[in-house]
């Protein structure tokens, strides 16, 4: 069966999604922005690494209704408006992500919702 993820120190989501769903073992969690905790209708305004460290916290909030944590991820995909910015969020990655890290995929996109600099999303597995 499939459940959906509501958690309260993650922000809601902006359109017909869930913040992140449950099937079987695997946790899915939406792709996820770095939104402003004060203001849902903006993102944080600050680089790239600031705006991974954000995404990271939700993603956590997400995984902790499932009893998981960063450690449970399989695989995220991580799209960013410019590839030149991989370094520095590697940066923060590496330090979030602890071995053996998630299998990774990094897409390149032109736009992102609501000015975004990244966007991630990831599959766990409790």
């Amino acid at each position: 069966m499939k459940y959906s993820i509501n958690a309260p120190y993650a922000p809601d989501a902006q359109g017909p999604y869930s913040q992140g769903t449950t099937a079987g073992r695997l946790v899915f969690a939406s792709g996820q922005v770095a939104i402003d905790p004060n203001d849902c209708k903006r993102v944080i305004q600050a680089g790239v690494a600031e705006q991974t460290e954000r995404i990271i916290d939700i993603v956590e909030a997400i995984l902790a209704e499932c009893d998981c944590t960063l450690s449970d991820v399989a695989q995220t995909t991580l799209y960013l408006v410019n590839l030149d910015d991989l370094d520095k969020v590697n940066e923060v990655y590496s330090k979030r992500f602890v071995t053996p890290a998630p299998a990774r995929s990094v897409v390149g996109v032109s736009r992102l919702p609501m000015g975004a600099l990244i966007e991630m999303d990831c599959v766990a597995c409790r």
